[in-house]
């Protein structure tokens, strides 16, 4: 058996790596820390699952799942994320994921993940499971933050946790130009009107 692990934090990749070898002693484990490392391996060997940080330097971890599945279909993921469910699960599914868990319940329900993943089922708690139901209303009815493409949910997720234009370009690889417009398309869809606006509109729907 064939793992892989993404994520930044060297801490959190030994963590998980002990959590598995206790159950699953035989099995093959490696690790990375970024999403460029993560895409060029994802695709160039074979995984049995993959264990990714839905956030990560460079490429989210919502668009590179888009990528892997795109070039390995066949390949299970399962996104990790210290986020809860009502951020993250729905876009994570949606993309392809087998599976989504916070860190915080990693050390309990990781290795029941995985198993019941490799048996060829999806990993949904009762959690995910009712945020996936509320996300089935009409497009019209959805809340604002949940019409924003998984680009702009991720520069919306920094610019509430007082991340300035220039330092989210420098964790996303990106101009500042380019988080600029990101940040207007954010206001418009929204109809938001400033910084002070999104982290109210965050704290009100659980999103910090």
């Amino acid at each position: 058996m064939r793992i892989l692990i993404a994520d930044d934090h060297s801490l959190i990749r030994e963590g998980l790596r002990k959590i598995l070898l206790e159950s699953l002693p035989f099995a093959e484990v490696h690790d990375v820390a970024d999403s460029a490392d993560l895409f060029k391996k994802a695709i160039s060997e074979k995984w049995d699952i993959i264990i990714s940080d839905i956030s990560m330097p460079g490429y989210s971890g919502i668009e590179i799942l888009k990528q892997i599945k795109e070039h390995a279909p066949n390949t299970p993921v399962l996104m990790l994320s210290m986020h809860t469910p009502e951020q993250y699960a729905v876009r994570a599914i949606k993309a392809g994921a087998s599976g989504y868990l916070t860190k915080e319940s990693a050390p309990y329900e990781l290795v029941k993940a995985v198993q019941q993943i490799l048996s060829g089922r999806k990993y949904i708690t009762s959690e995910v499971a009712e945020v996936l139901a509320g996300s089935l209303e009409q497009k019209d009815q959805r809340a604002p933050h949940e019409q924003l493409s998984d680009r702009e949910f991720e520069v919306f997720k920094m610019i509430v946790m007082g991340k300035s234009i220039s330092e989210i370009g420098e964790i996303l690889s990106l101009n500042v130009n380019t988080i600029s417009t990101y940040r207007a398309r954010i206001m418009d869809k929204m109809k938001l009107h400033n910084n002070a606006d999104l982290v109210k509109y965050a704290i009100q729907n659980n999103l910090v």
